[in-house]
Protein backbone atom coordinates (compact mmCIF):
# COMPACT_ATOMS: atom_id res chain seq x y z
CA UNK A 1 0.00 0.00 0.00
CA UNK A 2 1.08 3.05 -0.92
CA UNK A 3 2.16 6.17 0.96
CA UNK A 4 -0.51 8.29 -0.02
CA UNK A 5 -3.26 5.67 0.74
CA UNK A 6 -2.36 4.84 3.78
CA UNK A 7 -1.94 8.76 5.07
CA UNK A 8 -5.60 9.01 3.48
CA UNK A 9 -6.89 6.14 5.89
CA UNK A 10 -5.31 7.84 8.38
CA UNK A 11 -6.97 10.79 7.85
CA UNK A 12 -10.41 9.38 7.67
CA UNK A 13 -9.38 7.73 11.19
CA UNK A 14 -8.28 10.90 12.65
CA UNK A 15 -11.31 12.64 11.65
CA UNK A 16 -13.90 9.91 12.48
CA UNK A 17 -12.72 9.47 16.10
CA UNK A 18 -12.55 13.97 15.93
CA UNK A 19 -16.24 13.71 15.56
CA UNK A 20 -16.88 11.69 19.21
CA UNK A 21 -14.02 12.68 20.83
CA UNK A 22 -14.15 16.24 20.07
CA UNK A 23 -10.68 16.95 21.77
CA UNK A 24 -8.47 19.48 20.62
CA UNK A 25 -6.67 17.96 17.35
CA UNK A 26 -3.19 18.50 18.41
CA UNK A 27 -4.09 16.51 21.33
CA UNK A 28 -6.09 13.62 18.65
CA UNK A 29 -2.68 13.72 16.23
CA UNK A 30 -0.40 13.15 19.12
CA UNK A 31 -2.41 10.16 20.69
CA UNK A 32 -2.77 8.81 16.97
CA UNK A 33 0.69 9.07 16.12
CA UNK A 34 2.12 7.98 19.42
CA UNK A 35 0.14 5.22 20.15
CA UNK A 36 -2.16 3.74 17.08
CA UNK A 37 0.59 4.32 14.03
CA UNK A 38 3.89 5.19 16.13
CA UNK A 39 5.90 3.53 13.22
CA UNK A 40 4.59 5.89 10.57
CA UNK A 41 6.85 7.38 7.78
CA UNK A 42 6.76 10.97 8.01
CA UNK A 43 5.35 11.49 5.23
CA UNK A 44 2.27 9.17 6.23
CA UNK A 45 1.91 11.53 8.85
CA UNK A 46 2.46 14.78 6.95
CA UNK A 47 -0.18 14.46 4.46
CA UNK A 48 -2.85 13.16 7.00
CA UNK A 49 -1.91 15.98 8.70
CA UNK A 50 -2.61 18.43 5.89
CA UNK A 51 -5.93 16.00 4.84
CA UNK A 52 -7.23 16.71 8.12
CA UNK A 53 -6.69 20.20 8.96
CA UNK A 54 -7.79 21.03 5.56
CA UNK A 55 -10.68 19.13 5.46
CA UNK A 56 -11.35 20.58 9.08
CA UNK A 57 -10.79 23.96 8.15
CA UNK A 58 -13.15 23.88 5.07
CA UNK A 59 -15.68 21.26 6.81
CA UNK A 60 -18.84 23.87 6.44
CA UNK A 61 -18.06 24.41 2.29
CA UNK A 62 -17.30 20.28 1.64
CA UNK A 63 -20.35 19.38 3.96
CA UNK A 64 -22.48 21.72 1.54
CA UNK A 65 -20.99 20.05 -1.63
CA UNK A 66 -21.70 16.17 -0.42
CA UNK A 67 -25.06 17.97 1.28
CA UNK A 68 -25.42 18.98 -2.55
CA UNK A 69 -24.98 15.95 -3.96
CA UNK A 70 -26.40 13.28 -1.92
CA UNK A 71 -30.16 12.92 -2.56
CA UNK A 72 -32.08 11.09 0.15
CA UNK A 73 -28.83 10.83 2.36
CA UNK A 74 -28.59 13.60 5.24
CA UNK A 75 -24.52 13.88 6.21
CA UNK A 76 -26.01 12.81 9.97
CA UNK A 77 -27.86 9.82 8.49
CA UNK A 78 -24.24 8.67 6.57
CA UNK A 79 -22.21 5.71 8.21
CA UNK A 80 -19.68 8.10 10.35
CA UNK A 81 -16.18 6.04 8.44
CA UNK A 82 -18.40 6.87 4.95
CA UNK A 83 -18.70 10.43 5.50
CA UNK A 84 -15.11 11.08 6.24
CA UNK A 85 -14.40 8.76 3.73
CA UNK A 86 -16.29 11.45 1.41
CA UNK A 87 -15.11 15.00 3.18
CA UNK A 88 -11.25 13.87 2.46
CA UNK A 89 -12.06 12.97 -0.86
CA UNK A 90 -13.92 16.02 -1.13
CA UNK A 91 -11.19 18.33 0.09
CA UNK A 92 -8.40 16.40 -2.00
CA UNK A 93 -10.44 17.11 -4.80
CA UNK A 94 -10.82 21.20 -4.17
CA UNK A 95 -7.65 21.95 -3.01
CA UNK A 96 -4.96 19.27 -3.51
CA UNK A 97 -5.00 19.95 -7.68
CA UNK A 98 -1.56 17.92 -8.06
CA UNK A 99 -3.95 14.74 -7.57
CA UNK A 100 -6.28 13.71 -10.45
CA UNK A 101 -9.97 13.77 -9.18
CA UNK A 102 -10.20 10.13 -10.74
CA UNK A 103 -7.48 8.67 -8.80
CA UNK A 104 -8.97 10.62 -5.19
CA UNK A 105 -11.90 8.91 -6.51
CA UNK A 106 -10.47 5.33 -6.68
CA UNK A 107 -7.97 5.75 -3.70
CA UNK A 108 -11.96 6.56 -1.58
CA UNK A 109 -13.32 3.75 -3.05
CA UNK A 110 -10.40 1.30 -1.81
CA UNK A 111 -10.53 2.36 1.51
CA UNK A 112 -14.44 1.94 1.72
CA UNK A 113 -13.96 -1.14 0.34
CA UNK A 114 -11.77 -2.01 3.84
CA UNK A 115 -13.71 0.08 6.13
CA UNK A 116 -16.83 0.16 4.90
CA UNK A 117 -19.62 -2.14 3.35
CA UNK A 118 -20.47 -2.83 -0.66
CA UNK A 119 -23.25 -0.36 -1.20
CA UNK A 120 -21.15 2.26 0.60
CA UNK A 121 -18.32 1.24 -2.27
CA UNK A 122 -21.15 2.18 -4.83
CA UNK A 123 -22.71 5.20 -2.50
CA UNK A 124 -19.55 7.03 -2.68
CA UNK A 125 -18.24 6.15 -6.35
CA UNK A 126 -21.45 7.66 -7.43
CA UNK A 127 -21.72 10.31 -5.25
CA UNK A 128 -18.25 11.54 -5.46
CA UNK A 129 -18.18 10.90 -9.53
CA UNK A 130 -21.17 13.46 -9.71
CA UNK A 131 -19.13 16.06 -7.66
CA UNK A 132 -15.76 15.30 -9.79
CA UNK A 133 -17.95 16.30 -12.95
CA UNK A 134 -19.35 19.26 -11.44
CA UNK A 135 -15.84 20.72 -10.48
CA UNK A 136 -14.99 19.72 -14.11
CA UNK A 137 -17.73 21.58 -15.37
CA UNK A 138 -19.26 18.45 -17.21
CA UNK A 139 -22.49 18.30 -15.43
CA UNK A 140 -25.20 21.23 -14.54
CA UNK A 141 -24.11 22.53 -10.84
CA UNK A 142 -25.76 20.65 -7.63
CA UNK A 143 -26.40 17.47 -9.86
CA UNK A 144 -27.37 14.79 -7.20
CA UNK A 145 -26.75 11.28 -6.85
CA UNK A 146 -29.60 9.55 -6.87
CA UNK A 147 -27.93 6.16 -5.38
CA UNK A 148 -28.76 4.26 -2.50
CA UNK A 149 -26.41 3.74 0.11
CA UNK A 150 -26.81 0.45 2.54
CA UNK A 151 -25.08 1.60 5.49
Amino acid sequence: MGSRRKARESAMQLLYQYEFARQPIDELFETYWQHLRPNADESVRRYATRLVTGALEHLEEIDRIISEHAIHWRLPRMASVDRNILRIAVYEMLYEPETPKVVVIDEAIEIARRYSTYEATQFINGLLDAIRRDLEGGSPPGRRWTGTHGS
